[in-house]
């Protein structure tokens, strides 16, 4: 079973996945064009601070690259933009944790303070939670794209079931029948 056949295709939510990759990743290109109009150098760690964080080249040419992949991942959308959310938000929240172990020492080669790493978390947060909008719950409604994929043989019995049978009919259950919750119908 591959990942691909269990994710629906074209529906409502790539919106919010569009929208979400987007949205950070003009973030992430704001902060990253603030970062090279102050011309620093490449893995400076004098403390320079752009909106209220530090920075150097090398963390806008890093914010760069991944503001423009969102970018790219909104453009196409989708499945696969869901998917880059999930998986750029992830390595935010490790880049957090790593960085929060280098603070102060010389392998902080980025110039991390703690206002990066909190923006990491955050970020990475944000930008996982517009990646996992309704795919990922432990109660999805049956009528979510995901929960139909995961679920087809009762999918198609509860859209059967809502269906009438005839054009101008509504469906009943036939007599000794068994209801959605496994008991016996009757007919009254």
């Amino acid at each position: 079973m591959k990942l691909q056949d269990e994710l629906p295709v074209d529906h409502h939510l790539a919106t919010v996945y569009r929208y979400g990759a987007a949205f950070c990743g003009l973030v992430l290109l704001a902060f990253a064009g603030l970062g090279f109009a102050d011309a620093l150098s490449p893995f400076s760690t004098s403390g320079n601070t752009i909106a209220g964080m530090t920075t150097n080249v090398a963390l806008s040419v890093i914010s760069t690259v991944v503001g423009l992949a969102l970018l790219v991942g909104a453009a196409i959308g989708g499945n696969f933009a869901s998917t880059l959310n999930m998986t750029v938000g992830g390595l935010f929240v490790l880049s957090g944790f790593a960085h929060t172990f280098v603070l102060g020492r010389p392998a902080n080669i980025l110039d991390f303070g703690m206002s990066n790493v909190i923006f990491s978390y955050v970020m990475g947060l944000l930008i996982a939670t517009f990646g996992m909008y309704g795919r990922v719950s432990s109660k999805l409604s049956h009528d979510n794209p995901y929960w139909q994929r995961r679920h087809s043989d009762r999918a198609a019995r509860e859209a059967q079931a809502a269906s009438p049978r005839d054009a101008g009919q509504q469906s009943l259950p036939r007599a000794g029948s068994r209801d959605s919750r496994g008991g016996r119908t009757s007919l009254r």
